[in-house]
Order: structure tokens, then C-alpha cells, then sequence
């Protein structure tokens, strides 16, 4: 069992006979193997699940109250993409701003407060009886969700020590997966109904879709309270010089994982005897007292390595990657219901066509009613059948499998390599797609787009948690996802205008992406 020389985390500086000794980082990774994998970290990672659910719902209970919302609403099919995409717009506007923060003033604070501000956002969401004020908090729940999303991901991966972190990271990438399948079980259990309660004689109207906003904004207030309790991450503590807080969290660790008394762990004087703390306390004092001012001072400084190589380098890369990625994956999973609609909507008695038969006739039918215009005076709105929420709970189940795999596999093969293999495998998908022919295999197939891209997100998050520092971590982290969620914007704008001009055509073109990412991967540093 390691010693846990902590005197050295705050001497190294000083002294320049510690440059031989171990660095705060690796004292602080032999601390966190020694306090182990607990309760402790199964708390995070609940924790982590409620956020992530909370998370996802900012962008995937829109798809599911479009077509029962639409005469509420009074939303056109212009509206409705733009409802859609409103949220990604709020992401991108905060993610990086919010990054640069985080690496300033911790993680715990923009997890407790974005994620209560999400709870009250979505809250306005459901009373929403104008489009523009149900917009307005979507807009504001995506900047909500920018600010929290980021730090959920790095918290849990800073309280894991090396050689568990590829593995929790790849575990808790899951949970994505299982939100999906969480948010659409709640969808077809609420939206199936045919709730309608009003007040102040019918000027305020609750009905399912109002109720299921509702319900699902009590995901982002356990999440709220989950990290109110939880403490902040111990590396960013010593990245901060405050080394006497990250001794505190870290016995809060070893007590809850190990269930033994503070004097067990090694070296355990210098955590816990109240003189030393209080000495270590003293020489930190100033640091405690650092105004404002100060602290964005810092903040800029740990700008400047991320513009010089080979941080930029990899900044470039990564977020290159991470962009066609992101463009795939949510154009197949936000595209999903709507195709898996289109061919259901052929029925059994057709002719079996494949599946760009079929979106191309669906296309060239809605050029023709486009073109004979009739008159509808009344609003009918259309609930989704039961097999879009059985294709979604699929899709977010067949998810799940890549991801546990790369969990187990992750070690053994190594990132690199098995971000080559999921890329390979997606673009073979990809391909399928243009000639499938069958209900069965479009799911698959799509179902397993969707994981290896999902699996390869992941992947690339672990790539820059491993090539940044920690002062710049999470600014890496937002600029990946900023590119990443202009990637989604772009994806669904395009996709439309290019199943317009030919189903083939969108097809052939995001798997000639995926084949680019692949390409990128092979740029990254080796042993990754």
C-alpha cells in the first residue's frame, strides 16, 4: 500500500529538492486507490445517472410532444424544427464560457446551480401555453444544461484514480443509453392519456404533454440536492493550491468506501491531526481570500497552453472528430422516430421496398400536397403509436451493449484501437441502411449507428480527459461539445434538404464522414 506523503503537496513548490518526489497529482492518485471503489463512488454514479436523465431530457422529450403539442402550440413544421433545435443553440452559447469557469471556480457549483436552474426552466416548459414562452424556456434549459453537463462528466471521473477511470468513464457513458430508455418508457406511460385539467375557466390548460414536462423536471431537482451533498472534486482543490480541502474530501472517501476510522489511512496525521491542519490552513490562507478579480486572472492564464502545441494540436483533432461524430449520432437518433413512422406508415401490404424506396416516395408526396394546398379548420393533433416508443426503448437498449463492451474491453485493447474498430463497424451500418428492406434490420441497424457513435463519444472524452491538465480540462471538454452540438445543428439542417434530393445521397454522405473520423483517429498520440 502506497504512503501519502502530503506534506509534499504543498512543499513541492518551495522546496527544489521535491522535484524527485512525486507530484500532487500522483500523491493524490495513490490516496484514491488507497481509499478504493465504494459506496462512495456508487452514490456518484447514481448521481450521475439522475443528472444525465435530467440532461437528456433538455433535448429528447421534444421529439415525443411535438405531434400531440402541434395545436396547443400552434406549430408549424418550420416551428417544430426550430423547437428542436433551440436547445442546442443555448448549448453551444454556454458550454465553452462555462467551461472556463468551471476550471476557475470548481465543478460543484455549476452541478447545484444549473441543474436547479434547469428544474425551474423546465418547470416554465410545462406551464407553457404560448409557443414563444415554451421556446424561451427551452432556450434557457440548453444553457442550463451547457453550464451542468461538462462538470457531471469530469466530477466523477476526478474522484476515480487511473486505473479504474477508462472503465467508470465507459460505465457511465451508459447511462445516456438507459436515459433514453427512461424518458421514453415515462413518454409512452404519459402521452398515451388523454389528460386535460383547466383553470381561471379554461385560460390556463394542463394537458398530458404539460404533465409529462412536469414530471420529467423532478429528474434535474434530485440531481440538484444529490450534489449538494456530494463535495467537490479533489484535484481541482489541489490545482487551487488547497490542498487542506482536498484532505478532507479524500477522508470523506476513504470513511464511506472503507467504513474504518481516519487513522487507518497512511499518513493519516497530516489529514487529520487539527495542528497540521490548521499550520496547512494558515500557509493557504491568502490563496482562500482570492478575490474575483484574481481568479479570472488565473483562469486566462490556463488559457495559454491550450493555443500552443501540442494542445492545440489536439484541441483541433479532437473537436474535428467530435463533430462528425456528434453530427451522426443525432441525426440517426433524432431522425429515428420520423423514419421509423415513414415505413410503418407503408404497412404490410406493400410491395417490399428498401428503405430509400420508401423515404424517397415519401418525399416526392409531400412535394406533391405541398403543391395542392387544401384548407383544415380544425386542429387535429396526431399521438405517435405505440410502436415509436417500442422502437426508442430498443434503440436505447441495443445502446447499452457497445458501451459495456468498451467498458471491459477499454483496458485490454486501448482506446485508439477500439474507437478504429467502432468507427469501421458504423460505416458499414451506415451503408446497410441505404438497402435494408425489413422493419427488423432497420432497427438494428440503426440502433446500432447509434451505439458505436455513441461508444465513440465516450471514447473521445476519454481522449481529452487523458491529453489535458487539469486547468484546462474543462474548457477542453466544452470547446469538444460546442463543436460537437454545432455539428448537431448542422446534421439536422442538412439531412432534410438532402433527403429532398436524394435518399442515397444522405446516406452515402454520413458514412463518407464517419470514414473521415476513422481517418482522424489514426493522428491520435500512440498508446491511447
Amino acid at each position: 500500500m502506497g504512503e501519502i506523503n502530503v506534506q509534499n503537496l504543498g512543499n513541492t513548490d518551495k522546496d527544489p529538492s521535491a522535484v524527485k518526489t512525486k507530484t500532487p497529482t500522483e500523491e493524490l492518485d495513490i490516496a484514491l486507490k488507497e481509499c478504493g471503489f465504494g459506496w462512495f463512488h456508487v452514490l456518484l454514479l447514481l448521481a450521475s445517472l439522475i443528472g444525465l436523465v435530467a440532461a437528456q431530457a433538455v433535448s429528447s422529450t421534444t421529439p415525443y410532444i411535438l405531434p400531440v403539442a402541434e395545436c396547443d402550440l400552434n406549430m408549424d413544421l418550420i416551428q417544430k424544427g426550430f423547437l428542436n433545435a433551440i436547445p442546442f443553440i443555448g448549448m453551444t452559447i454556454s458550454a465553452v464560457i462555462a467551461g472556463f469557469l468551471t476550471d476557475t471556480f470548481g465543478r460543484k457549483i455549476f452541478l447545484v446551480y444549473g441543474f436547479g436552474g434547469l428544474f425551474i426552466c423546465t418547470l416554465m416548459a410545462g406551464s407553457s401555453q404560448t409557443y414563444l414562452l415554451f421556446a424561451s424556456a427551452k432556450f434557457m434549459e440548453g444553457i442550463l444544461f451547457g453550464m451542468s453537463y461538462n462538470p457531471l462528466i469530469l466530477l466523477t471521473s476526478e474522484f476515480c484514480h487511473n486505473d479504474i477511470r477508462d472503465r467508470v468513464m465507459m460505465f457511465q457513458s451508459s447511462f445516456a443509453a438507459v436515459a433514453q430508455i427512461i424518458i421514453a418508457i415515462i413518454a409512452w406511460v404519459i402521452l398515451s392519456m388523454n389528460w386535460k385539467v383547466t383553470f381561471f375557466n379554461g385560460h390556463f390548460v394542463l394537458n398530458a404533454w404539460n404533465f409529462y414536462i412536469y414530471v420529467m423536471s423532478l429528474w434535474a431537482l434530485l440531481t440538484c440536492l444529490f450534489y449538494t451533498f456530494l463535495p467537490d472534486s479533489p484535484k481541482f482543490y489541489i490545482s487551487q493550491g488547497k490542498f487542506d480541502a482536498a484532505g478532507d474530501v479524500l477522508m470523506k472517501i476513504y470513511k464511506t468506501n472503507t467504513k474504518s476510522d481516519a487513522s487507518s489511512l497512511s499518513n493519516s496525521e497530516l489529514w487529520t491531526k487539527k495542528e497540521v491542519k490548521r499550520e496547512r490552513s494558515q500557509s493557504l490562507r491568502s490563496e482562500k481570500i482570492t478575490s474575483f478579480k484574481k481568479n479570472l486572472v488565473t483562469g486566462f492564464y490556463n488559457l495559454k497552453p491550450m493555443f500552443r502545441r501540442p494542445l492545440l494540436y489536439h484541441l483541433i483533432l479532437l473537436c474535428s472528430m467530435n463533430f462528425l461524430t456528434m453530427l451522426l449520432f443525432n441525426v440517426t437518433r433524432l431522425w429515428y422516430p420520423q423514419l421509423s413512422t415513414i415505413v410503418e406508415s407503408f404497412g404490410s401490404n406493400q410491395a417490399r421496398q428498401d428503405l430509400c424506396m420508401m423515404l424517397d416516395t415519401y418525399t416526392a408526396d409531400i412535394k406533391l400536397k405541398s403543391a395542392n394546398l387544401t384548407d383544415l379548420s380544425t386542429c387535429v393533433p396526431n399521438k405517435s403509436g405505440n410502436e415509436t416508443y417500442i422502437n426508442s426503448v430498443i434503440l436505447g437498449c441495443v445502446s447499452l451493449i457497445p458501451l459495456v463492451l468498451s467498458g471491459f474491453l477499454v483496458n485490454k485493447v486501448g482506446k485508439k484501437n477500439l474507437f478504429l474498430v467502432s468507427g469501421l463497424i458504423s460505416v458499414g451500418c451506415t451503408l446497410g441502411l441505404r438497402w435494408t428492406s425489413s422493419k427488423g434490420t432497420m432497427v438494428a441497424l440503426f440502433s446500432s449507428d447509434v451505439a458505436l457513435s455513441q461508444a465513440m463519444l465516450s471514447l473521445n472524452q476519454a481522449f481529452t480527459v487523458e491529453l489535458f491538465p487539469t486547468t484546462t480540462r474543462t474548457l477542453a471538454i466544452s470547446m469538444l461539445m460546442t463543436v460537437g452540438r454545432l455539428g448537431t445543428l448542422v446534421g439536422n439542417v442538412l439531412f432534410p434538404v438532402m433527403l429532398n434530393l436524394g435518399c442515397g445521397i444522405s446516406f452515402y454522405t454520413l458514412a463518407g464522414l464517419m470514414i473521415c473520423v476513422t481517418a482522424m483517429a489514426l493522428l491520435l498520440p500512440k498508446n491511447k
